[in-house]
């Protein structure tokens, strides 16, 4: 199919009413660069409580819609606003679902139980959702394991519904560490037959794995960024999913993620005290005074300020970091600038930093995006210590900002960093391998030696990461490519 397509994304995440990660920044952002190319998307989400209603001008668009979802018949709302002033973004509304205080799990982090009944739910109601508005898409892109039950439904639940005779349907997996693994008492919910149930679908050891089923029935199956896509073909990398992926053959791609410059971009930002570029760097150091300012850190221009901005979870590679980084903070001319939030044990862990090594760590638990604009401005490196990292933003949003990047090399870290080369001076920032606490503070090691004792190599290395360019122009038109060969496929193949 050539022209424009209809397009309608589902997901749990949208920037800027949820985020909790990466997923919530590509819901935002790649939806306006396709309608930049001329196509019809619209977005489907949650109707979350701490959504401000008011704030994002979100109004009713239909006040009682009916979902079956098993034996029940589900009465919820829709509400509606648009992203980038063009795309329509529409919200799920039913409050035993989702007016709870968090999106997947509780205050301690535990899992809903009912999380694959919610996001069954919200897939079965986005479908229904496109019959009421007369939205007949060409293309459902669903989002990770929440989502990933859509082409099982169109496969299955619609195979002989019209509507959706010629609807081809995309999976992209932001990380394949999550797979919605829950107790098979909750796949009668979501109207799936027993044929279904099986080893090469939806069963896994005798429970539900919503990602597996996904994998099995897209037409097209994407992750966000070639690295990734070659480790999660792996035994170590692919979470006991490797071999489906594996069998997908060249219906599994990787699509690097986009970064949105009209947000990020130091030379327009209007989130931080002092804009600059490439070309005038002098705003850099602006913003550097100010982080110290508003963290508590000491005002030493000379001493480097290391950020992170994370979930201070397992998988980014916090529990090593944790093994020296107090190591760092007495052997090393630096400081540290942390916001993120994750596991208690390392909130608690990092939030103390700031208490036992005042004016060198400052630690900030949760979010803010305006502080987060001012650690990517005023840090002069930023850390991201990943075990596993699908894409990452942050390091492609530090190279923007003149922030060098220090990352363990795997997935999209590996792919949009180049390394530096102590005697050209070529690269874009700092990379490690072993995944260890010897390795990040030997490569921070290096990281500041660089800093301090060849500043002609680290102008270079600033200049060279300041002009990379990652936006989700290119990557866009990449998905478009992907729908168009989801599109062959829910052609010429057969439902197995």
């Amino acid at each position: 199919m050539t022209g424009s397509l209809k397009i309608l994304v589902v997901s749990t995440e949208c920037v800027p009413f949820a985020k909790s990660g990466g997923l919530g920044d590509v819901t935002g952002a790649l939806p306006g660069f396709l309608q930049k190319l001329g196509h019809n998307v619209m977005v489907v989400i949650p109707m979350y409580s701490f959504i401000d209603i008011k704030q994002n001008e979100i109004n009713i668009a239909i006040e009682r819609m009916n979902v079956k979802m098993g034996n029940e018949l589900i009465v919820c709302s829709v509400h509606k606003t648009t992203l980038h002033e063009k795309v329509p973004v529409c919200f799920i509304d039913y409050e035993p679902y989702f007016a709870r205080p968090n999106m997947y799990h509780d205050n301690n982090f535990n899992d809903y139980p009912d999380n694959p009944k919610r996001f069954a739910f919200l897939s079965k109601a986005a479908l229904q959702l496109c019959h009421e508005l007369n939205f007949m898409p060409d293309i459902v892109h669903a989002n990770d394991w929440h989502t990933a039950i859509l082409p099982a439904y169109l496969k299955r639940l619609y195979k002989d519904d019209p509507f959706f005779s010629n609807t081809a349907s995309v999976l992209t997996i932001h990380n394949i560490a999550y797979q919605g693994r829950y107790d098979r008492y909750y796949y009668d919910y979501t109207g799936l037959g027993e044929e279904d149930f099986t080893p090469d679908k939806f069963e896994c050891f005798n429970a539900i794995n919503l990602l597996k089923g996904g994998i099995h029935f897209a037409d097209m199956v994407n992750t966000v960024s070639k690295g990734y896509a070659s480790e999660t073909k792996t035994s170590s990398g692919g979470y006991g999913l490797d071999s489906f992926l594996v069998k997908k053959g060249d219906d599994y791609a990787g699509i690097l993620n986009g970064v949105d410059y009209s947000e990020w971009d130091p030379a327009k930002d209007t989130l931080i005290p002092a804009n600059y570029s490439s070309s005038n760097i002098k705003g850099k150091s602006v913003c550097k005074r100010a982080l110290q300012e508003q963290s508590g850190l000491k005002q030493v221009a000379k001493s480097p300020v290391i950020g992170i901005i994370s979930r201070l979870v397992e998988l980014k590679g916090f529990f090593i970091l944790s093994e020296c980084i107090e190591d760092i903070i007495n052997n090393m001319d630096v400081q540290f600038a942390i916001l993120g939030s994750g596991d208690n044990q390392l909130e608690t862990f990092y939030s103390n930093l700031q208490l036992r090594y005042p004016g060198k760590a400052a630690s900030f638990i949760g979010y803010n995006n305006k502080l987060a604009h001012l650690i990517e401005a005023g840090s002069d490196f930023f850390l991201m210590p990943s075990l596993s990292e699908p894409c990452g933003l942050n390091q492609i949003y530090s190279l923007k900002y003149g922030t060098l990047p220090i990352v363990r090399a795997t997935g999209g870290l590996n792919d949009t960093i180049e390394n530096y080369n102590q005697d050209t001076g070529e690269g874009t920032g700092f990379k490690f391998w072993e995944p260890s606490g010897k390795a990040i503070y030997n490569t921070v090691y290096w990281a500041l030696e660089t800093y301090h004792n060849r500043k002609p190599h680290l102008q270079k290395l600033i200049c060279q990461a300041m002009e990379q360019n990652f936006s989700w122009e290119k990557s866009s038109m990449e998905y478009i490519k992907l729908y168009q060969k989801a599109l062959e496929n829910k052609k010429n193949r057969a439902v197995i």
